[in-house]
């Protein structure tokens, strides 16, 4: 063993009249325990809360949505058929939605209504995925019993039919302003509706504002004829979505307009971003708060063993030998509390993940359990942040004491 390494290690070891320098030996290395501990568990929380948002935010909604200028698509029997044979499609959907009230006995909730066709639709969003009573192709064939009167199946959320006080079967009626057109004008157009699918995506704003029913049957609620809202595609990689959407846009051209995921979400995932690099940056002061307490132990170290150190350069110890040893000091500190601040971190990850011990309000933050995802890249890189910043931290003290002169420190000795 080099002698180098060896005081460096024997240094770490302090006598009783030391104590206090072990203490802060002990604290130093607690601080970057700590701070790396943090770093990995909330770069994990961020990363979990991104890549749920997506699977929920996609599962309700398509990758794109072609949509028109003049607010409403005509001809989308021939336009549909064009998009799904286009390379990287998976699926195309056409739907048409408006704003409606939704009445049941007294209870009376504003939502968005979206006429879909159950065939297709499964093959742009998951919303089949999700049903808690029912399914989607109800919406064709909704529930019939007994003295229950056969009328058009509706899909609502958990959250929606908790507002509304409604249960699988039930009848709901749905109110628009875009009625017809009576002798006293535009009247509101009424549609009943029996509850035949609830569904719970996990996520708040899908769950207790969207309402699904059979294509045909919104359209004759609202009076549009054939026309739709827009067509719901599915591609096969998401993050070929302006590609294929510009492709999308050059061949049918004007009115029609391509809407990504990313367009339609960027703002959130943007600010998610933001967040994971602001809470990066304050929680890496915790590092170097530590790194600070590793200078002031070895500051401390150096100053206790200038005897050793005149001795060991009397002896023909060169410089950069006396630095080796104040590093070996400092980095042991740092690659140990690193260590441990990683096997901290990845435990509380797997305890999360594993138990789902953390559980949220789903109206206030979107998740009823914290997500958590960890990042193998992410984890090595607060790791090696951490050695480095502690390495950084050795240098200044080391190089005091490799400029220490012998004849000086044994001048009163």
């Amino acid at each position: 063993m080099p002698y180098w390494l060896f005081i460096g290690l024997r240094y770490l070891r302090a006598k009783r009249r030391q104590m206090f320098i072990s203490i802060i030996t002990v604290f130093a290395m607690l601080g970057v325990m700590v701070g790396v501990a943090a770093l990995i568990i909330v770069l994990s929380v961020m990363v979990g809360v991104e890549e749920d948002l997506q699977v929920k935010i996609l599962g309700a909604n398509s990758h794109l949505t072609v949509l028109s200028y003049r607010g409403q698509i005509e001809n989308y029997q021939d336009i549909v058929p064009r998009i799904r044979q286009m390379p990287g499609v998976v699926g195309a959907s056409p739907y048409i939605e408006s704003q409606v009230m939704l009445v049941s006995g007294s209870r009376v909730v504003g939502v968005v209504i979206r006429g879909i066709d159950p065939d297709s639709a499964e093959s742009v969003t998951t919303i089949g995925d999700h049903m808690q009573s029912g399914r989607l192709q109800n919406l064709k064939e909704p529930p019939a019993g007994e003295g229950l009167e056969p009328l058009p199946g509706l899909a609502i959320g958990r959250d929606l039919a908790n507002s509304l006080a409604a249960v699988y079967g039930d009848e709901v009626s749905a109110v628009s302003p875009m009625g017809g057109l009576g002798p006293l004008g535009i009247s509101p157009s009424v549609k009943r509706f029996r509850v035949a699918a609830i569904y719970q995506f996990g996520f708040y704003e899908v769950d207790s504002a969207f309402a699904f029913a059979e294509l045909n049957e919104i359209q004759r609620f609202l009076h549009t004829g054939e026309k739709i809202s827009g067509i719901e595609v599915k591609l096969s990689d998401l993050y070929q979505a302006d590609a294929i959407g510009q492709g999308i846009q050059n061949q049918f051209g004007f009115p029609l307009w391509v809407r990504t995921w990313m367009d339609a979400h960027r703002p959130l995932f943007a600010a998610l971003k933001m967040e994971r690099v602001a809470f990066s940056v304050i929680l890496a002061l915790i590092v170097l708060v530590a790194a600070l307490n590793i200078v002031s132990m070895l500051v401390m170290v150096v100053m206790e063993k200038y005897r050793d150190i005149a001795i060991l350069k009397s002896m023909g110890a060169p410089d950069a030998g006396i630095m080796r040893i104040f590093i070996t000091q400092g980095m042991v500190i740092g690659v140990v509390g690193t260590i441990l601040g990683v096997a901290l971190g990845l435990f509380t990850c797997w305890l999360q993940i594993t138990y789902q011990i953390v559980h949220l309000d789903p109206s206030v933050y979107q998740f009823a359990v914290m997500p958590m995802r960890v990042e193998t890249w992410l984890v090595v890189a607060v790791a090696i942040f951490s050695i480095l910043i502690s390495f950084a931290a050795t240098l200044y003290p080391s190089w005091q004491a490799a400029r220490m002169e012998p004849a000086e420190s044994l001048r009163y000795e």
